[in-house]
């Protein structure tokens, strides 16, 4: 690819590091302040000359579409050693055959986290704490572990099925009864793609 400017490379970076934390593509005036720029037209240049380069790309007329084509890399990605039993036992690993590169499922904009509180999917190993890593724009298939916003009650995640014109919500722990409700009361905001849990103070990727 062609290389990019200083400025150009400036201007990628941040709006790589904001989608990837935001979940959508920030405003012309929020890439000005972040430049230090008090015109927009160094920004929309920028902007240009990195589409017309292949590094990221938009819906004309609609704001907020820019799209990353081309993540940074991330090194090799994570060894894999082998297997290791969760039964019985295996040979131990040895060489490593190959590397497992869980980078991209980080750096696609229509991902967004939620925090979870309570233990209604614990059946699912989703505990209290851990960070849902929910995807945008799927739509659900019956059995699929949803954040659903249900009219009048809140957000829940939970797995969701269908019955005839009711969604039906149900959570991964017996203690919990199931959420019955009509479909045109439920938004679904998105669909589990992995979980991101703490331990001992390391941030630690489900997938």
């Amino acid at each position: 690819m062609e290389p990019l400017t200083k400025a150009q490379q400036e201007l990628y970076d941040w709006l790589v590091d904001y989608i990837q934390s935001q979940g959508y593509a920030p405003s012309i005036r929020q890439m000005m302040r972040a430049m230090n720029l008090k015109s927009p037209a160094p920004i929309q240049s920028r902007l240009e000359r990195l589409r017309s380069k292949g590094y990221i790309n938009w819906q004309e007329g609609k704001a907020r579409t820019i799209r990353i084509l081309q993540p940074p890399e991330s090194g090799d990605g994570v060894p894999i050693m082998g297997a290791i039993a969760a039964g019985g036992v295996v040979e131990q690993f040895t060489d490593c055959v190959e590397h497992l590169d869980l980078a991209g499922a980080f750096q696609q904009t229509n991902c967004f986290a939620l925090r979870v509180v309570g233990d209604s999917m614990i059946d699912d190993c989703i505990a209290e704490g851990d960070y849902a890593i929910m995807k945008r724009g799927r739509e659900p298939q019956a059995g699929d572990i949803v954040a659903a916003r249900v009219a009048g009650i809140g957000t829940t995640l939970k797995r969701l099925y269908f019955s005839g014109d009711k969604a039906i919500l149900k959570a991964s722990n017996p203690n919990y009864d199931p959420i019955e409700v009509p479909v045109d009361n439920l938004e679904v905001q998105g669909v589990l793609a992995g979980v991101w849990r703490d331990y001992n103070g390391n941030s630690q990727r489900q997938w």
